[in-house]
C-alpha cells in the first residue's frame, strides 16, 4: 500500500494535527512541506482558526492544491527577482512582502518536485527543525539554570535574614538573662547585708544587756572603716575585685562618661547610650589594643569583653 503524503509527514515527526492541517491546506507534499517549515514558529491553534485554506501572507511559497480537470496551467515570474510562481495569488503575497511591482505571464508550467528533490527537501527540512530544536534546547538550559541563580539568591537572602533575627533575638535573650542574673545577685546580696546587720544588731543588743547585769559601761560600737581616697597610696585589685567599670564613649554628639556594673551587658550599654544620647550603636571599637565589638559580642558583660575597671570606646 503506497504511503499518503500525511504519512510521509507523520514519519518525518510532524504531529498528526500539524501534518493533517499541512496536506489540506496545500493539497501536496511540496506545500506542505514549505507550510510546515513556514509555519514551525507558531502555534496550532493559530493556524487551525486561519481562514484562508491554502495560501496566507504567512505562506507566499505554499503549492496550491492540484489543477482540477479542465483547468489551465500557467504561471508566472517575477521581472525583479525571476522567482516563478503557479498562481496570482503566490505572486500577489511575494509582490506585498518583496515590493516587488513587475510580474510577467509565462507559458512555463511548473513541474512538481522529483523524487530526489522531495528527499533533499524533506533532508533540508530535517536539518532545519533538528537545528531549532537544539537551539530551544540550549536556550531551555539557559534560562533554567537563569532561574536557578536567581532562586538560589532568593534563598541565601532569606536565610541571611532569618540568622539576623536569629542573632538579634540571642543578644536580647542573653541580655535578659545577664539582667535577671545581677537583680539576682544584688537580691541575694542585700538578703545577706540584712541578715548581718541583724545579727550585728542583735550581738550588740545581748552585749548591752549584759554589760547592765554586770554593772558595767556599754561597750562602743567599732568606728566603720574610713572610706579609701585617692590622696594616699592606693593598693591595686585584680580586675576580679571591681563591681564597677567607668566608660568613656565616644559619638559623633560629643563624649559620654558613665559607670556600669562589671556584668552588664554591651547591649544594655548601647541601650544606655541611646536613651540618653540618641545616638543608636551598631558597634564598639577599643583603640589599644585594637578590637572592635560587634552586635554578635553585645550578649556579653564589660567583665567577660575585658573592659574593667575603665576603658575608651568609640561608637559607630
Amino acid at each position: 500500500m503506497a504511503s499518503t503524503d500525511y504519512d510521509v509527514l507523520v514519519d518525518m515527526g510532524f504531529d498528526k494535527e500539524r501534518a493533517a492541517l499541512a496536506v489540506k491546506k496545500t493539497g501536496g507534499l511540496q506545500g506542505a512541506l514549505e507550510w510546515l517549515e513556514e509555519t514551525q514558529d507558531k502555534q496550532l491553534d493559530e493556524l487551525v482558526g486561519s481562514s484562508i485554506p491554502v495560501l496566507d501572507e504567512d505562506n507566499p511559497d505554499a503549492e496550491p492544491p492540484a489543477l482540477k480537470i479542465g483547468e489551465e496551467a500557467h504561471s508566472l515570474v517575477c521581472a525583479d527577482c525571476g522567482k516563478k510562481f503557479r498562481s496570482e495569488a503566490q505572486a500577489s503575497i511575494h509582490g506585498e512582502k518583496s515590493g516587488h511591482l513587475n510580474f510577467e505571464e509565462s507559458t512555463e508550467e511548473i513541474a512538481p518536485l522529483t523524487a530526489d528533490e522531495k528527499k533533499a527537501k524533506l533532508a533540508e527540512l530535517r536539518e532545519k527543525l533538528a537545528a531549532k530544536r537544539s537551539t530551544m534546547s540550549e536556550q531551555d538550559k539557559i534560562d533554567k539554570k537563569k532561574n536557578e541563580d536567581i532562586r538560589k539568591k532568593s534563598t541565601k537572602e532569606t536565610q541571611d535574614i532569618k540568622e539576623d533575627l536569629q542573632k538579634k533575638e540571642q543578644i536580647k535573650e542573653a541580655a535578659a538573662k545577664r539582667r535577671e542574673k545581677v537583680a539576682e545577685v544584688a537580691a541575694k546580696e542585700k538578703i545577706r547585708a540584712k541578715i548581718a546587720a541583724d545579727k550585728e544588731e542583735r550581738r550588740l543588743k545581748a552585749e548591752k544587756e549584759k554589760a547592765a547585769r554586770d554593772g558595767r559601761a556599754a561597750p562602743v560600737p567599732a568606728a566603720a572603716s574610713p572610706l579609701a581616697t585617692t590622696s594616699g597610696p592606693v593598693s591595686s585589685k585584680p580586675a576580679s575585685a571591681y563591681t564597677e567599670t567607668r566608660l568613656r564613649l565616644q559619638t559623633t554628639n560629643g563624649n559620654v562618661q558613665k559607670s556600669f556594673p562589671v556584668d552588664t551587658t554591651l547591649f544594655e550599654v548601647a541601650a544606655a547610650l541611646g536613651a540618653e544620647s540618641g545616638f543608636e550603636a551598631q558597634s564598639f571599637v577599643q583603640n589599644y589594643p585594637k578590637k572592635v565589638f560587634d552586635q554578635i559580642d553585645f550578649g556579653q558583660t564589660l567583665k567577660e569583653l575585658g573592659l574593667v575597671p575603665s576603658a575608651s570606646l568609640i561608637v559607630r
